[in-house]
C-alpha cells in the first residue's frame, strides 16, 4: 500500500538523488513511454507493447518477478490463497492476465483436465506460457490460453467459471478498463463463484505513473463494482501476506448472504 504520490515531480527528484543507480532505468522507461504513446491509440495497445518489450528481456520480470525464484514464490502464494478459500479440483477458473503462468502452472496441475482458461492481452507472454506448460509437463491437462483485445469476454459462455482471478492486472489499468471488466465479468461467473483481483492501494491521491502503474482508493473500486451489480469485499487476510498489492473479492448478489 502506498500513501505517497509517485507521479509528483518533487518526490521523483528527491528519489533520484537518494537512488542515483536507478535513474538510468527510469530514463529508459520515460523514453519508451513517450515512443509508445505516439504509436498506441489506446491503453490496451500501449500496454501490449510494454509487455512485448518486457517479455523480450525476461518473461519473469514482465509479470513483475525480478527472478525465477520470486516468480515461483509469488505463484505459490496466489495458489495457496485460493486453496485456503475453497478452491477445488472440479472448479473452472478464468485467469485474466495469466502471463507466463506464474500461478497458472499450479492451477493447471491441480484442476481437473480442461478446467483452466487463461487470457492475456500479450501474445508474447502467452508464447512464454506455452513454454511453461512444456517445462512443467502440463500438456495432458489441456489448458486453454487465448489472447484478447479487451475484457468483455464475449467469446466465453454464461455462468461458466467458479473462480475468476486477476493478479497484478488492475494495478496496470485505468478505470475505464477496470469498469469494462466489471460490466462483463458477472455474465461468465457462476452463481456461487468469486472474482479475486489485486490492485495498488493508496490512501493519498489516486494517480498513475507512465500509464503503467495505477494507484486507487479501495472505495473507488468497491463503488465501481457496485454500479455493475457486483458485491465487492476488501480481503483483510491478504494484507498479512508478502505481496505489496491489496486484494478485493467480487461476488454476485445473493451469494453467501450478500444482497
Amino acid at each position: 500500500m502506498h500513501n505517497k504520490d509517485r507521479s509528483n515531480l518533487v518526490r521523483q527528484a528527491v528519489y533520484a538523488i537518494q537512488h542515483p543507480g536507478r535513474v538510468p532505468r527510469h530514463v529508459r522507461r520515460l523514453a519508451r513511454d513517450a515512443w509508445l504513446r505516439l504509436r498506441s491509440p489506446d491503453h490496451m495497445s500501449y500496454y501490449r507493447a510494454v509487455m512485448r518489450s518486457d517479455t523480450a528481456r525476461s518473461p519473469y520480470s514482465a509479470v513483475g518477478s525480478k527472478s525465477r525464484e520470486r516468480w515461483i514464490k509469488m505463484g505459490r502464494t496466489q495458489f495457496d490463497y485460493l486453496l485456503k478459500h475453497g478452491l477445488r479440483p472440479e472448479h473452472r477458473i478464468l485467469e485474466i492476465g495469466c502471463g507466463n503462468l506464474r500461478a497458472g502452472r499450479l492451477l493447471i496441475d491441480y484442476l481437473d483436465t480442461g478446467h483452466y482458461f487463461g487470457v492475456d492481452i500479450s501474445p508474447d507472454i502467452l508464447i512464454a506460457a506455452q513454454n511453461t506448460i512444456i517445462e512443467y509437463g502440463l500438456r495432458e491437462k489441456l489448458p486453454n490460453l487465448t489472447p484478447v483485445r479487451d475484457l468483455k469476454f464475449a467469446f466465453l459462455p454464461d455462468r461458466h467459471f467458479d473462480v475468476v482471478h486477476a493478479h497484478s492486472v488492475f494495478s496496470h489499468s485505468p478505470l475505464h478498463v477496470i469498469e469494462e471488466c466489471f460490466a462483463h465479468v458477472g455474465r461468465v461467473l457462476a452463481p456461487d463463484g468469486w472474482f479475486d483481483f489485486t490492485f495498488d492501494r493508496t490512501e493519498g491521491k489516486e494517480h498513475q505513473v507512465l500509464r503503467e502503474d495505477f494507484y486507487y482508493h479501495t472505495e473507488t473500486l468497491i463503488d465501481l463494482a457496485g454500479r455493475h451489480g457486483l458485491v465487492a469485499t476488501f480481503m483483510e487476510d491478504w494484507e498479512r501476506l508478502p505481496p505489496k498489492q491489496s486484494k478485493i473479492r467480487v461476488t454476485l448478489p445473493g451469494r453467501n448472504g450478500h444482497a
